[in-house]
């Protein structure tokens, strides 16, 4: 199978369980919004992003290293055991550690939801390193059942606690604990992976080898973390929890794009680290990149152009001040899709120093920003720093990356995207009907015949899997 072709197979495999993943939970919004008001919503938020930015640090990124020796040595059961062996013996030091610091630490700060935030955070700690685990295995369709089960019970949780127990914010928080523990319980039984652990194989050069590889990322994983959500640090903290309630509904629909690129970055990243050395790999990379761009810049031109209609339908009217900021998120999640693709190139070079340098760099102009103009401009600012952050980033990788991968850019495509985002941007803020239809039939048509070939290819992908199972 080409390069090309596997990429796309584990990206479509990924792409059924976490889409339909993503669609269920993405429809507990009218819950959310209908039942918790914006310092409710607002404060679970700011939690999962805590949530966020810890399990990193407690893990030293190992999940990413656990994944990235294992794509090496899938095939050998005895160096997978040992690697395995290792990553669980520092994942159970690290979550006994952190579970230490934090409990002394909450004995003497007040933490609301104190022992629900210490179980999330140790869940979805154990659940993110299963997950990398069965990349690393290349069982994308077990790692994808997984995030079906997650999307699933998370619905289904949370309609059980919000609606019927009214727990509101501590329904929202069990909800993910408990569909997280179902989706990582699924992995340790179908991967069997309590068979792959010895004490005899505990190996402490295998441990430094991992970190060396990993902690590099931790920084990388901080930044990311300045970049996506400080900016709902600040605001709770300058404008209050209702704001960032408004902020995060604003985020939930780049979040959207944001979770599509993932889902191809998982693929992409196993992808690029295994034809790193390919003599034809500029031109892979480079046909790779082009294809991305086009896919998604039509995604977030489509989202901008649909928002004024969907936005009502999904998202109660108390939160209606949510759609100012959309399009600036849009864009800097667009901004974002091609920084990942170079992280992935950086991975695969092994080159994770790198990552974190570049991120550390985006961190700092997000925060700037926010400080500066947050009381003058409000959720503007948060927004646009976003955007600003995420496009210098973009441009500094380019320029770096260059030196080691000879990435090419197509100037018409270069051109298009602009003037595309350009046009369905200044639409939006008309606030007229009849010119949002217009924005909408024209990105339509724009978005067909830009990946006219990319659709080609799907459908005889499609095609041919539903005639061979026939």
């Amino acid at each position: 199978m080409s390069k090309k072709k596997q990429l796309m197979k584990n990206t479509i495999i990924i792409f059924l369980g976490k889409v339909m993943t993503q669609l269920i939970t993405f429809f507990l919004l009218p819950i959310y919004t209908s039942y918790l008001d914006k310092d409710q919503y607002g404060l679970v938020d700011l939690i999962q992003t805590y949530v966020v930015l810890i399990v990193p640090i407690i893990t030293l990124e190992l999940e990413m290293s656990v994944f990235r020796f294992l794509i090496e040595r899938r095939n050998d059961e005895k160096d997978t055991k040992k690697v395995l062996t290792n990553n669980y013996f520092v994942l159970l030091f690290g979550l006994v550690v952190f579970s230490i610091i934090y409990i002394v630490f909450t004995e003497f700060v007040y933490f609301q939801y104190r022992w629900l935030i210490l179980i999330d955070i140790i869940v979805c700690t154990i659940s993110g390193n299963f997950l990398q685990i069965a990349r690393g295995f290349g069982k994308t369709i077990d790692f994808t059942i997984s995030s079906i089960i997650t999307g699933i019970f998370t619905v289904l949780s949370n309609i059980v606690l919000i609606i019927l127990f009214n727990m509101k914010t501590e329904g929202m928080i069990i909800s993910m604990v408990f569909a997280n523990f179902l989706g990582a319980v699924y992995l340790f039984f179908k991967l069997k992976l309590y068979k792959y652990f010895s004490f005899d194989l505990i190996d402490n050069k295998l441990i430094k080898k991992m970190n060396k590889y990993s902690i590099p990322l931790i920084p990388n994983g901080i930044s990311w973390w300045i970049v996506n959500v400080s900016d709902r640090t600040i605001i709770s903290f300058v404008l209050g929890n209702a704001y960032n309630g408004l902020y995060a509904i604003s985020n939930k629909f780049p979040t959207l794009m944001s979770s599509l690129l993932g889902i191809f970055n998982l693929s992409w990243s196993e992808s690029a680290s295994l034809h790193i050395n390919s003599s034809d790999r500029d031109e892979f990379f480079s046909d790779v990149t082009n294809t991305t761009v086009k896919i998604f810049s039509s995604i977030g031109a489509l989202m901008i152009s649909f928002m004024p209609f969907i936005f009502p339908i999904l998202i109660n009217s108390k939160y209606n001040e949510a759609l100012d900021y959309i399009p600036l998120l849009v864009l800097g999640s667009f901004f974002n899709v091609l920084i990942c693709l170079y992280s992935g190139m950086y991975i695969a070079l092994k080159m994770t120093k790198k990552v974190a340098t570049t991120s550390v760099l985006g961190a700092v102009i997000n925060i700037i920003i926010n400080i500066i103009f947050i009381k003058k401009f409000g959720l503007y600012a948060a927004a646009a720093s976003t955007a600003i952050a995420y496009f210098i980033m973009m441009i500094y990788r380019h320029i770096d990356i260059k030196k080691y991968i000879n990435i090419k850019f197509k100037k018409t495509l270069v051109l298009n995207t602009i003037i595309i985002y350009l046009f369905v941007i200044i639409i939006y803020y008309q606030n007229n009907i009849y010119l949002n239809i217009i924005s909408i039939l024209l990105v339509i048509i724009y978005s067909i015949i830009l990946n006219k070939d990319f659709l080609l290819a799907s459908k005889n992908t499609i095609i041919s899997k539903i005639k061979f199972k026939g």
